[in-house]
C-alpha cells in the first residue's frame, strides 16, 4: 500500500489533508507562538546536508520531532500570514505558488517523524504523536478556514479562465480550490466552529487506533512450549520463533507473532489443528477483547464524527464525501464494482471450499474445514492440482536476489534505471539498506531505502512514503523508503521468501517507480499525490513482472546452489495463477465492502455495535462466509481507521482494473520493452496529478479501461 503521510509537502497539510484536520481561531497570532528548541541543538531545524537532504538519522534524538514541527507549524503560519494579508491583488504567483513554496521546516520534520511513527516507534515517539495529532490538525484548520486567505483562491479559481495558466498551474490552481472548498471554507462560523472540533478529535483518536493496534499485535502472538505442536513449519521459522520469544522474555517457547491481515502465514503450514485454531482466533480477537487495546470504542466515535463531518460539508454520508474527489465520484460506483463481483467470488470459493473438505474427508479429518483450515488443506489440494508446494518454490526466492536480481532488473528493462547499494548514509535501524537509483544517462533520479523485515516498533503491512518528495519549484529530488514486514531469519538463516512476499516487493517498488520518475513542477500534484483510486495502480501494475518470463528466470534461482528454478516447477506457478482467487478475492471484498458500511451510516445514527454491525454488513452484501473471513475486520483495519483510506479500500480492487487492462496492451505491443517502458514512465509515472487523470489513462491505452482482463486474471470470468 501506499502509506498516505500528512506532507508531502506543507502544502498538502494545508491544503491536502482536510480529512484530518481541526482549529480554533481562523489564523492564529504568530507572535505568540515562539520558537521551542534552538536551532543549533536541533538537526531538523536546517536542511541536511547529506546527498539529496537524506535524513541524518546519527544525530536526530527522539527528542527533536516535536519541538521542530510545533516551529515548523509556527513558520508555516506566518509564511501564509503573510500571503493572506498581501496587499497585492492576487495572482498565481503570489498566492497559489507561494503556498506550495511554504512550510519548508514542518514538512522536513513531520515526513521523517510519520515515517518513524510507523516503522520504527517507541513510547516517546507515541506520545509526542499523540500530542501532535490535535495540534497539526488546528494548523491545517487554521489555514484551510481563514476567510481572507480563500478569497484569494476562490478569486482565483473564479478567473481561472483567463490567467493563461498552464494545464499544469490550471489543475494545482483547480485543486486547491476543491481542497479548501472540501475542509469546510463555504461553511458559516458556527459549523467551521464543530468541524474544527470534529477534525480535531477525528485526529486524536487515529492515533489512539494505531498505538491500540500495535500494541494489540505486538500483545497477540501465540506462545507454544511444546516444538512437537509447530510440526509442518519449516527449520528457519520454527527458529524464528523461537527467537522471537526469546526477545520477548520467554525463552525456550516458540513465539508465532501476528501479521497484519486475517490470515497468518503459518496456518498453511501447521498439523496441529488446535493450535491452527489459536492462531485464527488470535487474529479475529485481537483489539477486541474488552481490555486496554480494545479499539472497538475508538471505532464507534471515528464512524459517528465522520459521518457528522460529512453531513455539515453538504455530503450524505462518509463514503459521498470520501470519493466525490476520486476518479469514482460517488460510493454509488464504488459498491457497483465491488457487488458486481461478489457472485462469481463467492461460487468460485465455495467450490474451492468444497474441494478443501474433500481432502478432509479423504483423510478422515471428521471435521468440517473452517478458516483456520483453509490455507493448509488449499495448499493440499494445489499440491494435488498443480504438483506445487510452497516449500518447494520458497529457496528460489532469497531477498536479496529477488531485490536485485528480480525488482531492480525489471525496472531496468523497462525503464532504463539502476541501482547501487551504498553504505556510507546513515539509516534509523539496522535493516535498513540504501541505494543509489540512477537513469539511463546516469544522472541520479533519487535515493531508495529499504526496511524489509517485521519487528514491534513497526506497523503491520507493507507501503511506500517519501523523505523527501520530487519538486520542480527547488530542484529537489524523491528520498524514497518501502518497508515490509518479512518474518526475520534466524541468524545464519537465508531470507526465503513465499510468492506473496515476492510480489509484495514488485509492489512496493511499483510505488517508489511512481515517486522517482515523477516529473512535475508543483510539489502537491508530484509522484503519488493522485487519488487513492489511481494511486494503487502503478504498484499493482508493477506486480505483473514478478512472473514475466525474461525476469522470473533472472531472479528465481536456488539460494545454496544458484540452479534456475526447473521449467516444470515454473509452469506449475504459472497454471496456479488463479488457484484460490475465489478465496483471494472474496476476503477483500468482504473487507472493502465493510468500509463501505461503515462510511455510508447517516449522521445521527444509533451507535452501532462493532461485532453486530459487521455481522450485518457482511449478510446485506452476501460476504459472510465463515470459512473466509474479511481480509481485515473491523477491529484490526488500519487502512480505514489509522491509515487515511476511509471509505476508500475499494482503491485497491478500482486500481486492479486499470493495473490488468494496462498489462495488456504490454502484451498486445510487445511485452517488457524499454520502448513500451518509456511510453508508460512518460504517460502515467511522470506525471502525478498535474493533468485529468481518467484523461490521462485514456490517451495511454487508446480507449477506456476493460474490467475483462482483471476478471480473466482472476479466474472469475
Amino acid at each position: 500500500m501506499l502509506r498516505p503521510l500528512l506532507l508531502s509537502s506543507a502544502l498538502a497539510l494545508a491544503l491536502g489533508a482536510c480529512d484530518r484536520t481541526a482549529a480554533e481561531p481562523p489564523m492564529p497570532d504568530t507572535a505568540a507562538l515562539p520558537a521551542t528548541s534552538a536551532q543549533g541543538e536541533n538537526p531538523l531545524f536546517a536542511a541536511s546536508t547529506l546527498p539529496f537532504q537524506a535524513p541524518v538519522f546519527d544525530r536526530i534524538q527522539d527528542a527533536h520531532y516535536q519541538p521542530a514541527i510545533e516551529e515548523g507549524m509556527r513558520q508555516h503560519l506566518a509564511e501564509v500570514r503573510t500571503i493572506a494579508d498581501s496587499a497585492e491583488a492576487p495572482t498565481f504567483a503570489n498566492t497559489i505558488e507561494a503556498l506550495e513554496r511554504s512550510g519548508t521546516l514542518l514538512t522536513r520534520a513531520h515526513a521523517i517523524f510519520s515515517a518513524m511513527t510507523s516503522a520504527n516507534t517507541n513510547p516517546t515517539l507515541q506520545a509526542a504523536e499523540e500530542a501532535l495529532a490535535p495540534k497539526l490538525a488546528e494548523h491545517a484548520d487554521a489555514i484551510h478556514l481563514d476567510p481572507a486567505l480563500f478569497a484569494r483562491v476562490k478569486s482565483l479559481y473564479t478567473q481561472r479562465a483567463t490567467l493563461g495558466l498552464t494545464p499544469e498551474q490550471l489543475t494545482v490552481l483547480e485543486r486547491t480550490h476543491e481542497d479548501f472548498v472540501r475542509a469546510g471554507a463555504e461553511l458559516d462560523a458556527g459549523k467551521q466552529a464543530e468541524l474544527r472540533k470534529l477534525n480535531s478529535e477525528e485526529s486524536s483518536l487515529t492515533t489512539a487506533f494505531s498505538k491500540k493496534l500495535l500494541d494489540a499485535n505486538n500483545a497477540g502472538g501465540v506462545l507454544v512450549d511444546d516444538v512437537a505442536k509447530l510440526d509442518g513449519l519449516d527449520e528457519g521459522t520454527i527458529a524464528a520463533a523461537a527467537e522471537a520469544a526469546k526477545a520477548a522474555g520467554k525463552d525456550g517457547q516458540w513465539l508465532l507473532a501476528l501479521q497484519n491481515t486475517t490470515q497468518q502465514p503459518v496456518l498453511g503450514s501447521l498439523k496441529d489443528r488446535a493450535l491452527r485454531e489459536q492462531v485464527m482466533a488470535a487474529s479475529l480477537d485481537r483489539a477486541g477483547k474488552g481490555d486496554a487495546n480494545d479499539t472497538r470504542a475508538t471505532i464507534q466515535r471515528l464512524a459517528e464524527l465522520r459521518a457528522r463531518k460529512a453531513e455539515l460539508l453538504g455530503y450524505p454520508s462518509y463514503a459521498a464525501y470520501g470519493v466525490a474527489d476520486q476518479m469514482a465520484r460517488t460510493p454509488e460506483a464504488a459498491l457497483k464494482l465491488l457487488t458486481d463481483t461478489v457472485p462469481a467470488a463467492t461460487a468460485r470459493a465455495r467450490a474451492e471450499l468444497a474441494k478443501i473438505q474433500a481432502v478432509v474427508d479423504a483423510q478422515g479429518g471428521g471435521f468440517t474445514a473452517g478458516a483456520a483450515d483453509w490455507d493448509l488443506y488449499a495448499e493440499q489440494v494445489r499440491k494435488a492440482e498443480y504438483d506445487l508446494d510452497e516449500a518447494q518454490i520458497k529457496p528460489y526466492f532469497e531477498l536479496d536476489r529477488v531485490l536485485k536480481d528480480g525488482v531492480f532488473f525489471a525496472a531496468e528493462q523497462l525503464y532504463g534505471i539502476t541501482a547501487k547499494e551504498r553504505t556510507d548514509l546513515p539509516v534509523y535501524h539496522p535493516d535498513v539498506r540504501v541505494f543509489d537509483i540512477f537513469d539511463a544517462d546516469g544522472t541520479q533520479l533519487a535515493l531508495f531505502y529499504l526496511d524489509p523485515f517485521k519487528r514491534e516498533s513497526k506497523q503491520g503491512g507493507a507501503w511506500m512514503g517519501n523523505f523527501v518528495e520530487q519538486n520542480g519549484l527547488t530542484g529537489d529530488i524523491p528520498v524514497i523508503y518501502n518497508v515490509e514486514n518479512y518474518t526475520r531469519p534466524a541468524a545464519g538463516q537465508p531470507a526465503l521468501l513465499s510468492w506473496d512476499d515476492t510480489t509484495t516487493l514488485f509492489h512496493e517498488f511499483g510505488h517508489a517507480l511512481h515517486g522517482l520518475f515523477s516529473k512535475t513542477a508543483y510539489p502537491s500534484v508530484a509522484g503519488t499525490n493522485t487519488p487513492r483510486d489511481f494511486v494503487e495502480f502503478p504498484s499493482q501494475f508493477n506486480e505483473h513482472w514478478a512472473l514475466d518470463p525474461k525476469v522470473f528466470a533472472n531472479y528465481a534461482k536456488h539460494h545454496e546452489t544458484g540452479a534456475p528454478m526447473p521449467q516444470e516447477l515454473v509452469d506449475r506457478i504459472v497454471r496456479a495463477r488463479t488457484f484460490n482467487q475465489g478465496y483471494a478475492t472474496t476476503e477483500y471484498l468482504a473487507a472493502a465492502l465493510l468500509d463501505m458500511a461503515w462510511h455510508t451510516l447517516p449522521a445521527g445514527d444509533a451507535k452501532k455495535d462493532v461485532d453486530a454491525f459487521e455481522r450485518e454488513a457482511l449478510a446485506k452484501y452476501k460476504v459472510d462466509m465463515a470459512a473466509v473471513p474479511p481480509r481485515y475486520r473491523t477491529n484490526y483495519f488500519s487502512h480505514i481507521w489509522g491509515g487515511g483510506y476511509a471509505a476508500g479500500y475499494y482503491a485497491y480492487f478500482a486500481a486492479e482494473v486499470l493495473d490488468h487492462d494496462a498489462f495488456q496492451w504490454f502484451r498486445e505491443n510487445g511485452g517488457l520493452t524499454r520502448e513500451n517502458g518509456q511510453v508508460f514512465r512518460e504517460k502515467i509515472l511522470s506525471i502525478g496529478h498535474s493533468r485529468d487523470l481518467a484523461v490521462a489513462y485514456r490517451e495511454f491505452r487508446g480507449k477506456e479501461p476493460s474490467v475483462e482482463p482483471l476478471l480473466e486474471h482472476r479466474g472469475l470470468k
